[in-house]
């Protein structure tokens, strides 16, 4: 089964990524909004208790995450994908870290860039047009995310929540 890890932010910034992403999605159904902190990766029944345990183990040692959402980016010429730009923090960087050391569950296929994503599976036309207007509206959002969450696609693609962690270590 597919697993990820991701952090979910607060209602209001997902009812704004989810203005956009109802019209330039092609994902909007699939997933709520949300920070990747461990991308996609295969594993059974067998292997998920003990990750949980590690996953739980890691959220004890990390204190809540301050995120900034602070600008519309693209990964464009990589990809047609338009996201918020959430500020690499020293706390969001070390988390994904130990979830990636710690788990040992295969390698990033990227650059760990923390990002909410609003717009993807676009033409190279439609990316120009939409990521130009969005850059003019633009975003700044900041809040406290005191959660993480262990995910799972479900047949039909869709991901829901298998477990959620609450993050309680010290700053």
């Amino acid at each position: 089964m597919k697993y990820g890890i991701v952090a979910f932010p607060s209602k209001r910034l997902q009812d704004l990524a989810n203005t956009y992403r109802k019209r330039y999605d092609s994902h909007y159904s699939k997933i709520t909004p949300h920070i990747t902190l461990k991308e996609a990766f295969e594993a059974d029944e067998n292997e998920i208790s003990n990750i949980s345990q590690s996953i739980a183990s890691i959220a004890a040692n990390h204190a809540p995450l301050n995120i900034h959402a602070s600008k519309i980016s693209s990964f464009f010429p990589t990809t047609n994908v338009i996201y918020f730009k959430v500020e690499p923090t020293d706390q969001l960087q070390k988390i994904h870290q130990d979830l990636q050391q710690q788990l040992n569950i295969g390698k990033p296929k990227h650059v760990f860039i923390p990002h909410i994503t609003i717009a993807q599976d676009l033409t190279a036309t439609e990316h120009d047009d939409i990521y130009g207007q969005l850059r003019m509206i633009g975003v700044n959002e900041q809040e406290v995310i005191d959660r993480i969450h262990l995910v799972y696609q479900l047949e039909d693609g869709s991901w829901t929540t298998y477990e959620t962690y609450r993050l309680t270590g010290a700053e």
